[in-house]
């Protein structure tokens, strides 16, 4: 028989929240949407270095561009259910995402965010 502990421990991330299939839903359609925004920014300023090369320095500028952001954002994008209300804080603090695109989490998961945005503006002041 199993004791009432071993039941509580089983889940390996207790303080995770559970997301239901409609959060789920309005989590990767939030997600992608900010990569999807942030992405456009790359190419649009890898686009505008590109028409610039003049020498092969700018061509590795360009590569080195690009490698950084591209670490950055697989950093940043972890798609995670433990992770995902310290991702779409910072996408709030980096207003890359926008309060209303979360509407329909359940609202503790929302203070979550809010709280991780809050707390990286104070950081950042």
């Amino acid at each position: 028989m199993t004791s009432p502990s071993a039941i509580q421990d089983s889940y390996p991330y207790q303080n995770e929240p559970i997301w239901s299939k409609s959060e789920k839903t309005i989590a990767r359609k939030a997600f992608d949407v900010a990569l999807g925004r942030e992405l456009h920014e790359v190419i649009q300023e890898a686009k505008k270095m590109a028409s610039q090369i003049q020498q092969s320095s700018d061509l590795w500028d360009l590569e080195h561009y690009l490698t950084e952001r591209r670490k950055e954002i697989n950093r940043k994008y972890d798609y995670r259910y433990s992770q995902l209300t310290h991702v779409f804080g910072r996408l709030l603090y980096e207003r890359r995402l926008r309060e209303e695109e979360l509407r329909g989490l359940r609202e503790d998961k929302l203070n979550s965010i809010r709280s991780v945005a809050q707390f990286l503006a104070k950081y950042a002041a």
